[in-house]
C-alpha cells in the first residue's frame, strides 16, 4: 500500500485543477517580490548607516579641530599678558587663521552628504573662530590712536601690516574641484548630457565662459566652479549642487539641497527641499523650477522633487545675520522670468 502513495501524488500534481495552479503560481511570485523588496531594504538600510557613519566622523572630525583652535586663541590671550615678542604673536595669530581655513575646507570637502543644520551649524562655528580671531588680533596688534596734526602736515592713509590684512578677511571656504566626469575648459560651446541609464554617480561643470549646458536624468551630485556668462539647465539631482564662484549665469536647477558661494550678478530657477544656502554673494536674484524635457516628470519623482515647496525663496544668507532681509539676494519680478525652458530632442555630447 505504502508502495501505491508515490505514484498517487504524482498523478495529483500532474492534474491539478488550472486555477490552482493560477493560485500557486501567483503565490511564489509574490514570495519572490517580497524577497527582493527585503533585499532592497536591506541595501537602502545600508546606504543609509554608511551615510550616518560618514555624518559622524564628520562631526568628530570638526568638533576636535574646533576645540583646538578654541584653545589657540585662549593660549595666546593668556601669552599676550606676559609681554610676547610681537612676531611671535603675529606668528601664531597666522597660524590659528590657517587652522581655521582648514576647519572651512574640511566642511566645503564634506558638505554634500551632511544634513543641512549640521552644515548651518558648522558654518556658525567658524564664524564664530573668525570673528574671535579678529578680536583677539585687534587686541594683541591694536590700531595706532587717532592724533590732531597741523593743517601744514601732509596726512597719509594708514595701512594695517600685510599679515593683519588678511587676518581681517572673512572669505566663504572654497568648495574642492571635484575628480568626477564632467564638461570643462569650455568656452562658447553647447554641452549636452544625458544620465539616463549611465551610472554617473557625481558630475563637475568647471571653467566654463560664455556656454549653454543642458542636463538631462537624474545625478547624485553636481558641483559648478567659476562659471562666466553661462546658461544651466539640469534635470533633478538626488543629492546636493554645490556652486563656487559664478557671475553674469542663468542656472535652473532641482536637488534636495543647494550650497551657492561666490555668485554675482546670476539668476537662479531652483526647485529644493531645503532652504537654499548662499554666502558672500551679491545680486543674485530667484524664482521656480522652469524646466522641461521628455521624461521629467518621471525624473522628478525618482529624485523625491515632484512636489513644490516654495523653498526657492527662503534663502539663508550666512553672511548677513540681521533679522532684516539681505541686500545680497532678492526674488526675480515675475515680469523678468522665463516662464518655460524645455530642452528636449537635444543630442549627448
Amino acid at each position: 500500500m505504502e508502495d501505491d502513495e508515490p505514484s498517487h501524488e504524482g498523478f495529483a500534481t500532474e492534474t491539478l485543477d488550472p486555477a490552482l495552479q493560477k493560485k500557486h503560481h501567483d503565490m511564489l511570485e509574490r514570495l519572490s517580490a517580497r524577497h527582493q523588496s527585503l533585499k532592497s531594504d536591506s541595501h537602502d538600510s545600508s546606504f543609509s548607516s554608511s551615510t550616518l557613519d560618514s555624518t559622524s566622523s564628520f562631526l568628530s572630525r570638526f568638533a576636535d579641530s574646533k576645540r583646538s583652535v578654541e584653545s589657540r586663541i585662549a593660549e595666546s590671550r593668556l601669552a599676550s599678558s606676559s609681554s610676547a615678542d610681537s612676531s611671535k604673536v603675529k606668528s601664531d595669530l597666522s597660524d590659528i587663521s590657517l587652522a581655521i581655513d582648514n576647519l572651512e575646507k574640511l566642511l566645503a570637502e564634506n558638505s554634500y552628504f551632511l544634513p543641512s543644520y549640521e552644515v548651518r551649524s558648522s558654518l556658525k562655528a567658524v564664524s564664530d573662530l573668525k570673528q574671535s580671531l579678529e578680536i583677539l588680533s585687534g587686541e594683541l596688534i591694536p590700531k595706532k590712536k587717532f592724533s590732531f596734526k597741523s593743517k601744514s602736515s601732509s596726512r597719509k592713509p594708514e595701512s594695517k601690516p600685510a599679515e593683519i590684512q588678511k587676518l581681517n578677511v572673512i572669505s566663504p571656504p572654497k568648495l574642492p574641484v571635484r575628480d568626477s566626469p564632467g564638461f570643462r575648459n569650455k568656452h562658447g560651446e553647447t554641452l549636452v548630457k544625458s544620465f539616463k541609464g549611465s551610472s554617473i554617480g557625481e558630475f563637475t561643470l568647471s571653467d566654463l565662459d560664455s556656454c549653454q549646458v543642458k542636463l538631462m536624468g537624474t545625478v547624485n551630485a553636481l558641483f559648478l566652479h567659476r562659471l562666466r556668462n553661462c546658461s544651466v539647465y539640469t534635470g533633478p539631482v538626488i543629492g546636493s549642487i554645490l556652486i563656487d564662484d559664478v557671475e553674469d549665469c542663468v542656472l535652473v536647477l532641482a536637488s534636495h539641497q543647494i550650497r551657492i558661494h561666490c555668485a554675482r550678478k546670476s539668476d537662479f530657477y531652483l526647485r529644493v527641499r531645503s532652504r537654499p544656502i548662499v554666502e558672500d554673494c551679491n545680486g543674485v536674484r530667484f524664482a521656480p523650477y522652469c524646466l522641461d524635457y521628455e521624461g521629467i516628470e518621471e525624473d522628478l519623482k525618482t529624485a523625491g522633487l515632484e512636489e513644490e515647496t516654495g523653498n526657492w525663496a527662503n534663502v539663508d544668507d550666512f553672511l548677513w545675520l540681521r533679522a532684516v532681509q539681505s541686500p545680497n539676494w532678492s526674488v526675480l519680478p515675475e515680469e523678468d522670468r522665463v516662464s518655460s525652458v524645455s530642452i528636449s530632442g537635444d543630442g549627448d555630447y
